[in-house]
């Protein structure tokens, strides 16, 4: 808190029963937030945002978080108590912990109970406007799904793009992403600050979350891996910032109808 630092917070589907059968196929959203008070019983933070959209959570819904301090990272598990305010005023109130676990070095960046962070697929964009035609299919796939439930076949149309590396979603913030890229893909950063990435949300929103993306800045962690900030870029169809907040909206009122069993603030 005095240093400006932040939590990382996710829907802690974890305790539903951890059945391996019904968590294949599922990936877990971070986001990065802001702490804005401490209190005897409660963290105030800001509340999880897509694009600038804050996203709905019931009070009560079990949450992950994270915190880190110098080179170690620390996590706990809480829920959500309340929220107030309305827009940039908004607040959410979590549980404190009683007690946070230590998480190990041996894992990546943002180990916490098993969380499974979405892949991305990451590609030079060659011609920005390139991209209207591909992000209204996306569109039209979400819509599909979201109003009887079908499933997009086959890989989406892309627009001119370079050859593809990988990356992992480690959080989502305000108005971007935060990639991690291996040591052996990191240099596809340098060569582009332009991407065009398509980001595997899971089950819960089967039709990928495709969008351009401007690399703002990068470093290197502990473990020579390469963490980018990327900011979205709506430039050339302002209409997809719309596609990408309901999808991260629908994403995340998905995951709550299976994450409601009562979780304990204390890590164990």
């Amino acid at each position: 808190m005095e240093r400006g630092g932040g939590l990382e917070v996710a829907l802690d589907r974890g305790t539903v029963g951890n059945d391996p059968v019904e968590e294949a196929g599922s990936a877990d959203l971070v986001w990065r937030v802001r702490l804005l008070a401490i209190e005897t019983q409660a963290l105030v933070i800001e509340p999880p945002t897509a694009i600038g959209k804050a996203v709905a959570i019931a009070d009560g819904t079990p949450l992950m978080a994270a915190m880190t301090v110098g080179q170690n990272r620390w996590k706990f598990r809480t829920r959500k108590l309340s929220q107030s305010g309305t827009g940039a005023q908004a607040t959410l109130r979590i549980q404190a912990p009683e007690s946070v676990e230590r998480c190990l070095r041996r894992f990546t960046r943002f180990d916490m109970g098993g969380l499974i962070l979405p892949q991305v697929r990451c590609f030079p964009l060659l011609d920005p406007s390139s991209v209207v035609e591909p992000e209204r299919v996306v569109a039209t796939a979400v819509a599909a799904f979201l109003q009887g439930g079908a499933v997009p076949k086959g890989a989406m149309p892309r627009p001119r793009v370079g050859p593809e590396f990988a990356a992992v979603l480690m959080n989502l913030g305000g108005g971007g992403l935060g990639l991690r890229v291996d040591p052996a893909e990191a240099s596809h950063l340098s060569r582009s600050r332009i991407l065009w990435v398509e980001v595997d949300l899971g089950r819960d929103m089967p039709v990928p979350l495709c969008a351009t993306g401007k690399v703002v800045h990068t470093r290197i962690d502990s473990t020579q891996c390469t963490y980018a900030g990327v900011s979205f870029d709506f430039s050339f169809n302002t209409a997809h910032h719309r596609t990408v907040v309901e999808q991260v909206r629908q994403y995340v009122e998905r995951v709550q109808r299976t994450a409601t069993t009562p979780t304990t603030p204390a890590a164990r």
